[in-house]
Formats: C-alpha cells, sequence, structure tokens
C-alpha cells in the first residue's frame, strides 16, 4: 500500500502540471481539478504512443518526461499552485460525512490495488503487452507472436510509464488511481447536489455506489475501468452543457471521447456524443473546431499506426484498408479465428452449437447461459427497454433521449459483434442511476446508500469469498482480497505461480507457462513468452508458426507458412 501512495502522489503531480499545460494549449477554461488530471493523462498517452513508435518506454523516456515535468511547473509555478488551493477549498467545503466517506473510499481503493489481480486478461495479456513497449516500444508484428498483443489499448500505453518497470516490478495500478479521480469527482458533484438540487449531480455523484462491482477491475489496468469513469465525465459534461454550448466543453467532449475510443475501440459509439453535441450546436461551434480537428487527426493517427506496426492492419481488429503486404502482417486466417472466437466466447457456443441455432435461441442461450453474465446480460436488456420510459417520465429533455440513443445503438453494436456485458457497463450504470434518483433524492437516503454499499466494499477487499456458486471459471472462483502482506509492498502484478520452460520452434526461442495454464495465459514469463499450447494449435490447424524477423527480438515476428507435415 505504502508504496502505490507514493507512486499515486507522482502521477497526481504528473498528470496535474501536464493536464494544466495541455488545458492552456487547448484553451479548454478547465477550472476542475480531477479533469485537470484526466487531460494530464491523456497527454501522457499520447507523448508515450508517439515516443514507442521509435523506442522503448523506459528510464529514458523518465527523465525525459520529469524535464517536461519541472519545466511546466516552474514556468507556471503560480498558475498550478492555483488548482491545488481550488482542490484544497472544494475539499474543505464537502460536508463531514462526505469528507470521511472519501477518505475512506480512497483506503479501500489502495488496499485492492495493493491485493492480487482479479481479471483474467491481466494473465492472458496485459502484463506482456506493458512489458514489451516497456522494453522495445511497438514490435512489428508482435500479434504473430499471441494474437491478443493486436489489442494493445492506450490505456496500457499508459500504464507501461506509471508501473516504473527499471524501478519496481508489481506497480500494475493505474486503473486504481483512475477509480480514484473519479471517486473524487462523484463526491464533488454530490456535494453540488445538496446545495443546488441538480439531478445530473446526484446521478454522477452516485457512481461510488457501483464501486461492489468496479472494484473488481482496479488491481489490474483493465481498460475497461477508465471508460467507465471517464464516460461518466462525460455524460455529465454533455448533459449540463447540452443547453448552454461553448466550444470549451465541446473540445472537452472530443477529448474525452478520443480518449475512451484510443483505450477501448469497442466504445466507438461515444464518438457520437460529441457529434451530437456539434450537430445540435453547429451555429455556435462551426468557426472554432480546429483544435478538435487537431486532435482527432492526431489520435486517428496514432491508432492506425499503433496498429499498422502491432499488426500489419491500420484499422484492427476489422482488416479494412489492409492492402499493404508488410511481411509482419498477421494471417488473415489467424484474425478470422481470433474473431470467430470472440464472437462465439460472448454467446457461450461451440461454432457447431451456434450454427445450429436460430436467432431467438442464440439470445435465450445467451441471457440463461451462466449466473454471472446472465445477470447483467438480462438487466442490459431490462435497461433498454425501462430506463426510456424514466427518462419520459422525469427526464423528458431532448440531452437524455440523445443520450439514451447512443445507449441503445452501442448495445446493437455488440449485440452484432462481441456482446459482452462489460463493454456496456457504463451506460448500464448511468441510467441504473438515473431511474435510481427517481426514488433516492434526500440527503439521508443519498448517504445510507453511500456508506451501505461501503461496507460490502470493505467485506470485499478484506474478506476472502468464493464465487463458485457464481462462475465455473476457476481463474475468477475467488475474490482479490487485501493482506496484511501487502501494506507496505503490493502483491506481485500477476497471481498465477506458474513454472517457465524455454522451447524452441524454427528461430523462435521463447518462455512458455506449464502445461496446466489457461490455453491464452502468459502470466509473468520473460520475454518474448507464449503459452506453447497456443503455438501447437496453431501450427496443427492453421500451418502457421510465429518466427522472428531477424535475430533481435526488436525487428518483431512473422507468421511462416509451414506444410501439414512439419
Amino acid at each position: 500500500m505504502l508504496l502505490i501512495i507514493l507512486s499515486w502522489i507522482y502521477i497526481l503531480i504528473t498528470t496535474i502540471h501536464l493536464g494544466y499545460f495541455f488545458d492552456k494549449l487547448s484553451r479548454l477554461n478547465n477550472k476542475n481539478f480531477i479533469i485537470t488530471s484526466v487531460l494530464g493523462l491523456f497527454s501522457v498517452t499520447i507523448i508515450t504512443s508517439i515516443w514507442a513508435i521509435f523506442g522503448r518506454i523506459n528510464i529514458e523516456f523518465h527523465f525525459f518526461l520529469l524535464f517536461i515535468n519541472f519545466l511546466i511547473f516552474f514556468r507556471n509555478k503560480s498558475n498550478i499552485l492555483e488548482i491545488y488551493k481550488i482542490f484544497s477549498t472544494d475539499f474543505r467545503n464537502l460536508t463531514y460525512s462526505l469528507k470521511i466517506y472519501l477518505i475512506g473510499i480512497i483506503i479501500f481503493i489502495i488496499a485492492q490495488c495493493a491485493a492480487k489481480p482479479f481479471v483474467i486478461d491481466n494473465e492472458s495479456y496485459y502484463i506482456q503487452t506493458i512489458k514489451w513497449i516497456n522494453e522495445y516500444g511497438f514490435i512489428k508484428g508482435l500479434a504473430n507472436l499471441h494474437i491478443f498483443f493486436g489489442q494493445t489499448s492506450g490505456w496500457h500505453i499508459t500504464q507501461s510509464v506509471f508501473n516504473f518497470s527499471f524501478l519496481y516490478a508489481d506497480f500494475n495500478d493505474l486503473s486504481g488511481f483512475c477509480l480514484m479521480l473519479g471517486s473524487i469527482f462523484a463526491v464533488f458533484k454530490l456535494n453540488s447536489y445538496f446545495d443546488n438540487g441538480l439531478k445530473i449531480n446526484l446521478i454522477v455523484g452516485l457512481l461510488p455506489i457501483s464501486n461492489v462491482l468496479l472494484f473488481q477491475f482496479i488491481s489490474a489496468p483493465s481498460p475497461d475501468l477508465p471508460v467507465y469513469v471517464i464516460s461518466f465525465m462525460m455524460f455529465f459534461y454533455f448533459i449540463t452543457h447540452y443547453n448552454k454550448p461553448s466550444v470549451e466543453k465541446f473540445n472537452l467532449l472530443v477529448i474525452l471521447a478520443l480518449f475512451i475510443v484510443f483505450i477501448k475501440p469497442t466504445t466507438i459509439a461515444m464518438i457520437l456524443i460529441p457529434s451530437l453535441f456539434l450537430v445540435s450546436n453547429f451555429k455556435i461551434l462551426k468557426s472554432n473546431l480546429i483544435t478538435s480537428f487537431i486532435l482527432s487527426v492526431l489520435v486517428l493517427a496514432l491508432f492506425l499506426i499503433k496498429n499498422t506496426i502491432i499488426t500489419g492492419y491500420p484499422l484492427y481488429p476489422t482488416q479494412l484498408f489492409s492492402g499493404a503486404n508488410f511481411d509482419f502482417k498477421v494471417p488473415k486466417a489467424l484474425i478470422s479465428f481470433y474473431f470467430d472466437e470472440t464472437k462465439l466466447y460472448g454467446f457461450y457456443s461451440t461454432k457447431a452449437e451456434f450454427n445450429s441455432m436460430n436467432q431467438f435461441q442464440i439470445l435465450i442461450k445467451w441471457l440463461t447461459f451462466n449466473t454471472i453474465n446472465s445477470i447483467f446480460n438480462t438487466l442490459n436488456v431490462l435497461l433498454v427497454f425501462i430506463s426510456s420510459y424514466f427518462i419520459y417520465k422525469y427526464f423528458n429533455q431532448k440531452k437524455y433521449w440523445l443520450l439514451y440513443f447512443v445507449m441503445v445503438l452501442q448495445f446493437g453494436l455488440l449485440l452484432f459483434t462481441s456482446p459482452q456485458f462489460r463493454f456496456f457497463i457504463q451506460f448500464l450504470l448511468f441510467f441504473s442511476l438515473l431511474i435510481l434518483v427517481c426514488f433516492v433524492n434526500s440527503k439521508k437516503s443519498i448517504l445510507i446508500s453511500l456508506y451501505g454499499s461501503s461496507i460490502i466494499v470493505a467485506f470485499l477487499v478484506l474478506v476472502p469469498i468464493n464465487y463458485s456458486g457464481l462462475t465455473s471459471n476457476k481463474l475468477i472462483t475467488e475474490n482479490s482480497h487485501f493482506t496484511i502482506l501487502e501494506i507496505v509492498f503490493p502483491h506481485p502484478n500477476s497471481k498465477l505461480s506458474n513454472h517457465f520452460y524455454k522451447h524452441k520452434i524454427g528461430n523462435l526461442e521463447y518462455n512458455s507457462p506449464d502445461k496446466n495454464s489457461y490455453f491464452w495465459t502468459n502470466g509473468n514469463g520473460k520475454l518474448p513468452c507464449v503459452n506453447s499450447q497456443q503455438i501447437n494449435y496453431f501450427k496443427a490447424n492453421f500451418h502457421y508458426m510465429p518466427q522472428m524477423r531477424t535475430p533481435s527480438l526488436k525487428d518483431g515476428f512473422y507468421s511462416k507458412k509451414v506444410s501439414e507435415n512439419e
């Protein structure tokens, strides 16, 4: 815990400094401390993405970042100190009950981050993706080694900076830092609701009630968590400024949307939020679009370059506009297999089962397959229908209907691609809270809800719980709980205790976890690391095997076609 606290202090200072400078360049005129930090995270992500095209994110990058940090601070010292003073004043203005709650929830967040990781994908590709960026930057054809590496997220690029790999091996908790920012943002808005009674402040202010769910994502750098938190900030500014638009708030919406999509491309529907804001207020905004245009082009360019280097496909995970025949391009057969498996996993079906069922049978299986998924899938379907009634009855304004439209579109896109409930949670939470505030709106009931949820959170953080009744997946049958051993040093960034063994195929020598490991597992093995089960499966079924392009790992990988008898 103590090491995490120290690292977060540095991260907060860095993001405030860079966020202030980015705000100044973009002329956002932002006064919110938390938004400044989010802008700083966005700035770090962009700078790191550019650097990673040419080299690793390691100690030399940190010298560069530290230099920028000091330069910004000493050239803008009085203005930056004013940001801290405003935050201090806002904190002191919180009611006593909210101060205690906020301090308590931050302590629980840090404790959860110090515990062992819970998210399965941390073991399949989060750790390894970040390692590759730390050691080499973006690697040509890396997805040929493990198809999941093609998903390299903007959030993993940011985490590669703030895991301080050259100092310590077990920082893996940027998502927890993001949830802390989201909790502070929400509690401050809740305090504003007590003063002005605006319902949007209450909806956003109740976000910490969902910590019972969100805490499961924060002990690993899951891209889902920042999407949920930043989406709530987007929803807030869209609702509060839709009828009183300004160029500054439009640009802020664009930046938040770009950040979300760069973190997780499956959230592409979020781009509609600033787009709808622009269309509705075009006369006011049309002459001041240059900032948003430049940032959009920059982020799109980085997205295309990153994907092209790692996979050979500029619009990965799609195969659109993939005309260039790079020698490191992932074979289409492997991409198709990955897409098919992702879709089948979303519907909990084998290929034979999926092809034998009609659309209604597929939907029923999706809603009833197992306890955890069926609960959330059913809630999502019900929410799409029920929330429209509550919007009509209590929030019958165009701005709420537009957000509802974006939710329905996102839901529809997921149904045809990868209908996993975690890709939809930001809407599930927002519209669930919108319904909740129709019934919970007095100060007493709000505080009871907050403190009640925090008691459940404390229980989940401190007490081991078995989830075997809710899921058959052995990797998530036990919760990730804090222990006394993690007061100073956090748990290692992998929860697996696999042994790794050297294997060789062609010119590739790699590390593989033991035979009992999950098919996609890499864990925290030394680079290059990939499960030998995958290598053998793709060789036997698709006749491809990953090979090094040159004797040096930094030059990347390609997939070599082999005969059936090799």
